[in-house]
């Protein structure tokens, strides 16, 4: 087994300039170090000087690295070696767990293959379309790098053939692992040349994994890069302690005061909280856009190119939405929510640090959340240290220094000879003084963002959001713009969502969704999406019936309003649920179709001898109350006796004749078609 350590100043796609070994010396092909040399790529990672020349011997390879350590090169460059371009014909696979990881590794071989005549790489996923990508399979690719669902979708319909196969690659077949995807990754490499060469990555080495590797790899070389630091290194991690109440307001002030600005990722739970927080941040000024499942791959693809040319500057994300993303100029990664562990930690922080340059992570923690605090530093074996916060004062000079360089820039870039003189005949019309115009000016153009802000009277101590006067609860600043000023500030959802649903009386009420069985709706997604979106426990959620173009679904009676407001913007299958209660006259018109519940009493009036007397059982005859059962040994084999000669006794036999066939007493057959096949996975949807 080949072990390493990453290299604190190691890039994601090139190691430090302190590594003694250069691409130069990996036998790779002229085309590919002058591609190399065209990024500036000098010198290799670990990973990659490790992995590099195992794969172009054709050696099977198990790694285990992070994300950030080059692995993405580790495999492309020897993948790329190893062509025959002459050959249209797919001869290299690679699997991803998601869309934009897809799209990034495509573009990472074309970056690398620049110099390669008659080279062609498909990135091929769901939400695309189908007859586009059967097109481009008919023109051919010797690369084809896609999620496992699609790729099945192919190899079913023939439209991908992998007769000519000469590698295929398992990238971060952890997270594939964690997706529900294993099973059909599994049958993929079962429908591949058995001669052909394996590379699996893993930022972790579960069980399941190994097992995978143990039956499709062929006496695989390990190679582990022990640091799962190498992006880290390059980051600054600070953390600061904040109330739910705030985390908009130091967001502003985060993104207002830091220095080393570019571009951001900032991370939330929950497909609906990117919206959310998107509108909000537009709101006040700033380019920011969602990224989630939700959204059109067409419209989830625009966002990330409209992040790399500058037209965005922050992008509210996922977890699962972000995998993938390599954009350079993200300089700063915001954990707006905290992750659920360490591992997504690392990963939402190596979006930023990456082609050598620095990068900072800022996490907001709640109090609650400290634990988690310390599970990542000792994860991630760096310190985070706490910050304070810039004062009302400093982000107003702040943006009024900024506000004063894009007049100076604009004076001296720009053409102003027209606008000058409607500034002076504005003057002389009006009797106004330049100077007031001028004011005025700024004042219409700082109206999005307040050049400065007022805070509500009461000192805070913003490094640990601790009221600083009487123990009082804080009030949000407020801008002056004339806006009246709310003594009560509508809880935020992160408020309404840590206060656990309990729902004591248990009564439940029909709601009416508007998503149903034409919408492709399924009663799991709409428990998913009321779950997670609402905070409301399974237990809570009652019956749930589709129609074809609504639901009904039963929830605790008398929803707080904040709550299903919630619910209103959740999506199920990208379509908003708009809950609300059911209606008399439209609860009459879709009668329930109600099951008793699992653990429900029987109903109807049980008599002593405890057969249920008000039950109708047509043409039957009704059954005598069962006798007491004997306590002692010698009035049990009494009891048995006489039970056996009971009419009644046969009744169960004759239900197992009626079930086995009519005179030969021999089990039916049982059915020659399974639910689905068993050689082949149960489908999942690729995210």
């Amino acid at each position: 087994m080949t072990e390493s350590t990453q290299p604190d100043s190691a890039s994601p796609e090139s190691a430090s300039p302190g590594a003694a070994v250069r691409f130069s010396d990996l036998n790779l092909p002229a085309a590919l170090l002058s591609a190399l040399a065209d990024v500036g790529y000098e010198t290799p990672s670990p990973i990659q000087a490790a992995c590099i020349p195992l794969l172009l011997a054709g050696r099977d390879i198990l790694g285990e690295a992070q994300t950030g350590t080059g692995k993405t090169a580790a495999f492309a460059l020897p993948m790329l070696a190893n062509l025959d371009l002459s050959d249209t014909r797919p001869q290299v696979l690679v699997l991803t767990p998601t869309r934009e990881l897809a799209i990034q590794v495509a573009e990472a071989f074309a970056k690398y293959a620049r110099h390669l005549k008659n080279f062609h790489v498909l990135p091929i996923y769901g939400g695309q379309s189908m007859v586009v990508q059967l097109r481009q399979l008919s023109r051919g690719a010797q690369v084809i790098v896609g999620t496992p669902g699609r790729v099945m979708d192919h190899l079913e319909r023939e439209s991908l053939k992998l007769d000519a196969l000469k590698a295929i690659v398992l990238d971060e077949a952890d997270e594939m692992l964690r997706m529900g995807f294993i099973d059909d990754v599994d049958w993929i490499l079962e429908h591949t040349p058995a001669d052909r060469q394996t590379a699996l990555f893993s930022a972790t080495m579960p069980n399941v994994i190994r097992e995978v590797a143990r039956r499709h790899l062929r006496a695989p070389e390990e190679v582990k890069i022990r640091s799962a630091t190498a992006t880290i290194a390059k980051t600054s991690q600070r953390y600061w302690l904040v109330r739910g109440v705030d985390k908009l307001d130091a967001l502003t002030r985060i993104l207002d005061a830091e220095e080393s600005f570019d571009a951001a990722l900032v991370f939330v739970r929950t497909k609906i909280a990117t919206e959310e927080l998107a509108d909000k941040l537009a709101a006040r000024g700033y380019a920011a856009a969602a990224l989630n499942g939700d959204m059109t791959q067409g419209l989830r693809e625009r966002v990330i190119e409209q992040l790399k040319n500058g037209s965005l500057d922050i992008v509210i994300a996922t977890d699962v939405a972000a995998r993938g993303i390599d954009v350079p100029r993200v300089s700063h990664v915001i954990n707006y929510d905290i992750p659920y562990d360490t591992e997504a930690y690392v990963h939402r922080i190596g979006r930023t640090g990456r082609a050598g340059r620095e990068g900072v992570a800022i996490l907001f923690v709640a109090p609650r959340e400290t634990r988690m605090l310390k599970m990542i530093e000792r994860a991630t074996r760096q310190p985070i240290t706490p910050i304070a916060l810039p004062s009302s004062e400093e982000v107003s000079n702040l943006r009024v220094a900024q506000f004063k360089r894009q007049v100076v820039e604009t004076v001296n870039a720009q053409e102003l000879g027209f606008y000058m003189d409607v500034v002076n005949s504005l003057a002389e019309e009006n009797e106004l003084d330049v100077h007031e115009i001028a004011a005025a000016l700024a004042y219409l153009a700082q109206r999005e963002r307040p050049l400065q802000l007022e805070q509500s009277g009461r000192g805070w101590d913003l490094a640990t959001a601790e009221p600083s006067s009487g123990g009082r609860a804080p009030r949000e600043e407020h801008f002056t713009t004339g806006a009246a000023r709310e003594r009560t500030p509508r809880p935020n959802r992160d408020e309404i969502l840590s206060r656990r649903r309990s729902f004591a009386d248990g009564a439940l009420a029909r709601y009416r969704i508007e998503v149903g069985r034409s919408q492709g709706a399924s009663p799991k997604e709409i428990v998913g999406a009321i779950a997670n979106e609402g905070g409301i426990e399974g237990k809570y959620i009652g019956q749930i019936h589709l129609f074809d173009d609504f639901s009904t679904v039963e929830l605790p009676a008398n929803l707080p309003d904040e709550l299903l407001a919630i619910l209103k913007r959740t999506r199920v299958r990208q379509m908003a649920l708009n809950i609300r209660p059911l209606s008399a006259a439209e609860a009459a018109a879709t009668p329930e179709r109600r099951r008793p519940p699992r653990d429900a009493a029987p109903q109807g009036e049980r008599s002593e001898g405890g057969w249920h007397k008000k039950r109708d059982f047509g043409h039957k005859a009704d059954f005598e109350s069962r006798p007491s059962r004997p306590a002692s040994d010698t009035q049990r084999g009494a009891w048995e006796r006489d039970r056996t000669k009971s009419p009644a006794a046969p009744r169960r036999e004759e239900r197992r004749d009626e079930r086995n066939g009519p005179t030969t007493g021999k089990p039916a057959a049982r059915p020659s078609n399974p639910p689905y096949s068993a050689s082949k996975p149960r489908r999942k949807k690729d995210d």
